[in-house]
């Protein structure tokens, strides 16, 4: 049994085709960059496949659930709890402390604050954070602001963590520093990561490779 499917999605935003039958299946554990030239649909089929936007045909099923049957609730539920997410921009609050961004997603999951924040210390500790945890996004680095990032989109120990360019802000030596954390990190809890990207030295961190052109997903790779 697979853990996330897409079937025969479209998708169109306006006159737009951003998806025209694109097919892709993920294990669990297993890290897929999806890959292709911009406009070719890679985050549209990521934001798909998270249960983000709704396909306008086809199926996305998660441990064979089909997303498309559950309550919005349900699916808010499932991109707390089952879901983690990082992507180039913007997933930090700026208004909260490093510590209390990373424990946001267990405070909107219901955990009371002290064991939340006692678990989101622990991530920081884990991603050599620690001393960052009272510090605002504003007050740290690119690089520093991309590892607290990776740590709230695992504190919750999802199984699937979608990331859509994690390093397309970060020079080289910080954007291999995030890969190495996040892939390393995923390994060790089974997590299964989606990863958008154009650039080849990320997707070397994959599994699988899987091209998107022109909507569809016509070739996959396997990594060496």
């Amino acid at each position: 049994m697979s853990l996330l499917s897409a079937t025969g999605l479209r998708k169109s935003f306006g006159p737009t085709e951003a998806l025209r039958g694109a097919d892709l299946t993920i294990e669990a554990g297993e890290i897929v960059a999806v890959m292709g030239p911009s406009g070719s649909g890679k985050s549209t089929l990521l934001h798909c496949l998270a249960g983000i936007v709704p396909p306008d045909q086809g199926r996305v099923a998660y441990r064979e659930r089909d997303l498309a049957t559950m309550s919005d609730a349900d699916r808010s539920s499932l991109r707390r709890t089952e879901f983690g997410f990082v992507f180039q921009f913007g997933q930090l609050v700026p208004e909260l402390s490093c510590l209390e961004n990373v424990a946001l997603p267990l405070r909107l999951g219901g955990m009371k604050r002290k064991p939340a924040e006692g678990l989101a210390r622990q991530a920081l500790d884990q991603f050599g954070l620690g001393d960052l945890a009272g510090k605002r996004p504003g007050e740290v680095s690119g690089g520093q602001g991309q590892r607290v990032a990776v740590a709230k989109a695992l504190v919750t120990t999802p199984k699937v963590v979608f990331a859509d360019e994690p390093t397309g802000a970060l020079d080289s030596l910080n954007g291999e520093h995030v890969m190495r954390l996040l892939v390393t990190a995923a390994k060790d809890l089974d997590t299964a990561v989606v990863l958008v990207t154009h650039d080849m030295r990320v997707a070397a961190y994959s599994d699988r490779e899987v091209v998107v052109r022109d909507g569809r997903t016509p070739a996959q790779v396997v990594a060496p």
